[in-house]
């Protein structure tokens, strides 16, 4: 199982599409569900907080759920300074 690792918050890009498409956090859950994830409401809402980090294979399935282009999880994102 691999994560990716947030240093940089992609958790109010999920927000901000699940808000699109009138999604409540139970709502997305239950559709990841659905794809095969075991995903919590607890845990989605804590790597839309950016507290957790996200699989690689619920990522996958949230592109599908909210039907975007993986790039655009990564919006308005930019590095920190080192």
């Amino acid at each position: 199982m691999q994560w990716l690792l947030q240093d940089m918050e992609i958790g109010h890009n999920l927000r901000k599409f699940r808000k699109q498409n009138k999604f409540t956090q139970a709502d997305v859950v239950a559709k990841l569900q659905l794809l095969g994830s075991n995903m919590s409401i607890d845990t989605y809402s804590k790597i839309e907080t950016g507290v957790r980090n996200i699989r690689i294979s619920d990522l996958i399935a949230l592109k599908i759920v909210f039907d975007v282009d993986f790039s655009e999880f990564f919006e308005d994102l930019t590095p920190k300074n080192p």
